[in-house]
């Protein structure tokens, strides 16, 4: 659909007379759109964006018309595409990007369209123009718009384009010149009363909170909980002593951390502290933390395990508060190439002593480390592998010329384009040991099947050893046995790290048997 009706736009890049411009033509298209079909509905609302894309002539009056209808129609699409993108079934990486593509797309071209419409606002409209009384709700639902876009990126990685915030400047300018800014609309699909001063608050606020480090379904929690912390941040004009982050309305920058003042102050420079929400979301992530509920006035649009709700709690009180997260270690920049394996299977076979670090005819992948501190790498990638690559991804690594393996996990995950990416690798181990084990207390030790596991050998505590697992093997209550140099062993389970759908990582106390 969407390369079909794509070809319309040249068909009416001379003309007036797009079939959306005419009112009963547009009803007819929003009646008959898929109602039990959410791709396909979104599907064909992309195409005839685009399609609307090409036309020089189209009155903004009527392109505003569109583009609300086509908004609200998509509201149940939207939602119902969103679930299952982010549902408990692991989707393939051609469906995830099915998902995925069919989203930023609708967005973006809304967008695009709705920046239009804010061309042809005048105080005095002639016929076609966009009157100055539909200001307040075109810039919320442009900066919506905008900012869903940008938060789709974000659930690839991808960079945020410097374009996109010079149009939520741009917006949210145009409605302080007409004193909308603060003016509260209601709009399908945000469940309340809004104002674009707030949505771009949310915007930058999500911009800042750095969520590369967290994987697609914490990005859309932590949206979720930035909105209902949101009137504790403050947003001023000026900076102050206490401003942790910085934007210019008419540059195409996004919000930087104001690490110094910039270099001439300018009216359309805006600052952000996170004033009260800081305590606020602090004090939710001990109650939780203590087994407390969640409390029911906090909307999150959807059922969030308690696990996930604190982890991205600990990553926002992190990020935005009144002093964020200095590294914890110097970086050296380098250049150097390494071979990287993914994955427990393929690191058991590296660690292992019959192959003795030389994995032949394993799926290798060559990356360039840029710079690296005791707590790990970042590198460069070079050709973005289609299927793992992931925050939170398991990776056994080599230096180009050495012998030792290093073992880490991708805790950062950064587009640069469609291509190439740049990761932040937290180091685990330099000394690994492959084992296989088996559940303590089994009938036989000798008939049960061995497991195959990662044992680290340093960076532990004092006697404990950490040990990378399968996923969904971690147990407090079950022991796990394995030989090593024909002598027996015993790790009796501490606590557990981590946990994804990948691997698990647990602590464990060692003793010999026998």
């Amino acid at each position: 659909m969407l390369n079909k009706v794509a070809n319309l736009g040249g068909m009416f890049a001379q003309k007036s007379d797009h079939p959306l411009a005419n009112a009963r033509e547009l009803k007819r298209v929003v009646s008959e759109l898929p109602r039990d079909n959410a791709f396909k509905a979104l599907d064909e609302m992309s195409g005839w964006l685009e399609s609307l894309e090409g036309v020089s002539g189209f009155p903004g009056a009527n392109l505003l018309e569109v583009l609300e209808q086509f908004e609200e129609a998509a509201q149940p699409h939207l939602k119902r595409l969103s679930k299952d993108y982010f549902g408990s079934t692991r989707l393939s990486k051609s469906e995830e990007n099915r998902l995925w593509s069919i989203n930023a797309v609708f967005w973006a071209r809304l967008a695009a369209g709705y920046e239009r419409c804010l061309d042809s606002v005048a105080d005095k409209p002639r016929p076609g123009e966009v009157a100055k009384t539909a200001l307040p709700a075109l810039c919320v639902r442009l900066i919506v718009a905008l900012a869903r876009s940008l938060k789709w990126q974000q659930f690839h990685y991808g960079p945020s384009p410097d374009g996109c915030w010079l149009s939520l400047g741009r917006a949210l300018l145009a409605a302080e010149a007409a004193g909308v800014a603060g003016k509260a609309v209601s709009l399908p699909g945000l469940g309340g009363m809004t104002t674009a001063l707030q949505e771009y608050q949310k915007a930058m606020i999500f911009q800042a909170a750095s969520l590369d480090s967290l994987l697609p379904v914490g990005i859309e929690l932590a949206e979720h909980l930035i909105a209902h912390f949101l009137p504790g941040f403050v947003f001023s004009t000026e900076a102050h002593e206490d401003s942790v982050y910085w934007v210019d309305l008419k540059l195409a920058q996004p919000p930087l951390r104001l690490a110094r003042m910039p270099a001439f102050a300018e009216p359309t420079q805006r600052f952000l502290k996170p004033g009260a929400s800081h305590a606020a979301m602090q004090s939710l992530l001990e109650t939780l933390e203590r087994g407390g509920d969640m409390p029911p006035d906090i909307k999150l649009g959807g059922q969030y395990s308690v696990k996930w709700l604190i982890a991205v709690l600990r990553h926002l009180t992190n990020y935005l508060s009144p002093m964020p997260p200095q590294r914890l270690h110097d970086r050296h920049r380098v250049m150097h190439r390494m071979s990287v394996l993914n994955g427990l299977v393929n690191a058991f076979v590296v660690y292992s002593d019959e192959f003795r670090g030389k994995p032949a005819g394993l799926p290798m992948e060559s990356w360039v480390a840029e710079n690296v501190s005791r707590g790990g790498f970042g590198a460069l990638v070079g050709a973005v592998p289609g299927e793992w690559l992931k925050v939170g991804a398991l990776v056994a690594m080599q230096p180009e010329g050495g012998e030792n393996w290093l073992l880490g996990v991708v805790r950062r995950f950064h587009r640069t384009s469609d291509a190439d990416a740049r990761v932040g690798i937290q180091a685990l181990a330099t000394k690994v040991s492959a084992i296989e084990f088996r559940i303590r207390g089994a009938s036989s030790y000798a008939a049960a099947a061995g497991t195959p596991a990662l044992l680290l050998l340093d960076g532990n505590e004092a006697n404990e050893f950490r040990v990378v697992l399968p996923p969904m093997t971690f147990d407090l209550r079950e022991g796990l046995e394995y030989v090593r140099d024909k002598q027996r062993y015993l790790l009796t389970p501490i606590a557990q790290v981590e946990q994804n759908a990948d691997f698990e990582l647990a602590r464990y106390r060692q003793t010999r048997l026998g």
